[in-house]
């Protein structure tokens, strides 16, 4: 059972050791915060949460040689090639099925990118302020994996514009203001761009948010989605090594 001040909160690490983004979410998917902070900064802010479902859109860990053991293997639909994707994990494996393209994780943290390993570090001290992997039941204090792809992959039903781009962003703030989330609509900066304005080389483009924030934003969102309502989500992966958490109840077979 949820207390009213849970908080919902979502941590995007790509930027590695820059600020990173950060989003919380209330019970009614109010905005509590949003902005970007550093390492420890942000872990002062999550440690002072009362009660949290924390997603962060990072690995777990580096690959455990899962995909290595025949067993594992054999569980998976459709079963692996031999000698394929054996330095994978198997959540990425299941992911790229539905045609879900995700990042690799090394089996040696130095091996990974910066971002990955800033990931490993957030979970580690998470863990150590005493949250547990979801889903951990009458455990107030919850942590999960999420990719941010895949989660918009799965809310949009198809393949997402590319996240840099102004229709990508106008995209994914869209799905998130149609769930509940409240921000602003993002259908409102066409009524802000007009001929004179874009002759003058000014596109507005106040009330946007950043492709980091977006990230963090849908990772709070399926926090929210994963602590309010545990059937609406699907969890991918091996718990021994990493699962992630998906903001819907099924996956397109592909998309």
């Amino acid at each position: 059972m949820l207390f009213n001040y849970t908080t919902f909160i979502g941590i995007d690490p790509t930027t590695g050791k820059r600020p990173m983004a950060y989003a919380a979410l209330d019970q009614d998917l109010r905005l509590l915060a949003l902005g970007e902070d550093g390492l420890d900064e942000i872990i002062a802010f999550v440690g002072g949460q009362q009660s949290a479902f924390v997603a962060v859109n990072a690995p777990r860990r580096p690959h455990q040689g899962l995909m290595q053991r025949s067993e594992v293997r054999a569980g998976l639909k459709p079963v692996p090639r031999p000698g394929r994707w054996t330095g994978f994990r198997v959540v990425e494996y299941q992911l790229r099925q539905h045609n879900i393209r995700v990042p690799r994780t090394r089996g040696k943290e130095d091996d990974c990118p910066v971002w990955m390993q800033t990931g490993f570090e957030f979970h580690k001290r998470l863990e150590r302020l005493g949250y547990k992997d979801y889903p951990a039941p009458d455990t107030t204090s919850q942590l999960m994996e999420v990719y941010p792809h895949a989660a918009f992959t799965a809310l949009l039903g198809c393949l997402p514009f590319k996240k840099t781009s102004m229709e990508g962003r106008l995209q994914r703030q869209l799905v998130l203001h149609n769930r509940g989330l409240d921000i602003p609509d993002p259908m409102r900066v066409f009524e802000e761009i007009t001929r004179y304005r874009l002759m003058q080389g000014i596109l507005p483009l106040d009330g946007l948010y950043s492709v980091r924030k977006l990230d963090a934003l849908v990772a709070a969102y399926t926090a929210w989605v994963a602590a309010t309502t545990p059937k609406e989500v699907i969890l991918l992966g091996n718990p021994e090594e990493g699962q992630i958490v998906l903001p819907v109840s099924e996956l397109n077979s592909k998309y």
